[in-house]
């Protein structure tokens, strides 16, 4: 990169002619990550993982221009959203349920008005 005056503009910010450059970038204090952190409601965690599915992980992440670990924690996030999602459908059938009265196999069947006809016994 030169030295040239690059116009402080919106659009330079956008680009990446301003705030891009990775010789006058620096990391936030390890105070200021906490905050974020903290702000954000993330709680950093291990877990081990096959190394080809953080490879694969990595290679996806790549495609999409992000980084890997945000890039599982967004996963994460969307799949216990979609169980959550499917566990209180599910609390709520059961709940639904409950409350109607339980069927008769003559009220299920629709007959209960039905003449009652005598059974013939096979031969």
């Amino acid at each position: 990169m030169t030295n040239e005056a690059i116009r402080g503009t919106t659009e330079a910010w956008e680009s990446g002619q301003l705030g891009a450059s990775k010789a006058h970038a620096k990391r936030a204090p390890a105070e200021l990550e906490a905050q974020i952190d903290e702000a954000l409601g993330l709680q950093a965690i291990s877990i081990r993982i096959p190394r080809s599915t953080i490879k694969a992980y990595k290679d996806i992440a790549e495609i999409y221009g992000v980084g890997y670990q945000p890039l599982m924690r967004d996963a994460i996030c969307r799949w216990v959203e979609g169980e959550m999602k499917q566990l209180l459908a599910g609390a709520a059938e059961t709940h639904r349920q409950e409350k109607e009265p339980p069927a008769t196999d003559e009220a299920a069947s629709g007959l209960s008005d039905a003449p009652q006809l005598p059974h013939k016994r096979a031969a």
